[in-house]
């Protein structure tokens, strides 16, 4: 048999789509100093990640982004509508069983920072420097995203 033969999978076997979530990547530059990025912790796990959701319907999805990043992190601005990037992880479903999403990312250049809002109860926020962040996050891909991102906005 080939080397091609043995990595088929049998006839049947269940394949997992990848699906896709949408994400900004928050930043500011407060008093024209350094850029800083802004970090949330997820609800379930308290890992440091970035503010992404589901695609919502009537929305592009760099509004839908920014909706995300208002719910999950209390932030409104000006969100890029040209991807920076993607990065994929495996979602952990409420089975147990995993998911793998590819995270579009958009920019979102910080206007206002609200102090309460939607999740302010479930999630803590931190603004760092883009190198804290990448080494902050468990998501390589996120971490590349992070230490080349310039700060210009798209």
């Amino acid at each position: 048999m080939s080397s091609q033969g043995r990595s088929r999978r049998s006839p049947g076997a269940s394949r997992v789509q990848r699906l896709t979530q949408y994400a900004v990547l928050a930043w500011r530059r407060p008093g024209g100093g350094p850029v800083e990025i802004l970090l949330i912790t997820s609800r379930e796990t308290r890992r440091w990640v970035i503010p992404k959701g589901w695609p919502i319907k009537g929305l592009k999805p760099h509004q839908a982004a920014a909706h995300e990043a208002w719910e999950e992190a209390g932030v409104e601005g000006r969100a890029g509508a040209r991807k920076i990037g993607s990065f994929d992880y495996e979602k952990r479903l409420s089975g147990g069983q995993l998911q793998p999403v590819r995270v579009e990312v958009y920019p979102l250049q910080v206007l206002q920072e609200q102090d309460d809002w939607p999740e302010a109860h479930q999630r803590e926020r931190r603004w760092v420097s883009a190198a804290e962040a990448a080494s902050l996050v468990d998501e390589p891909g996120l971490a590349q995203l992070l230490s080349a991102f310039p700060g210009q906005g798209g």
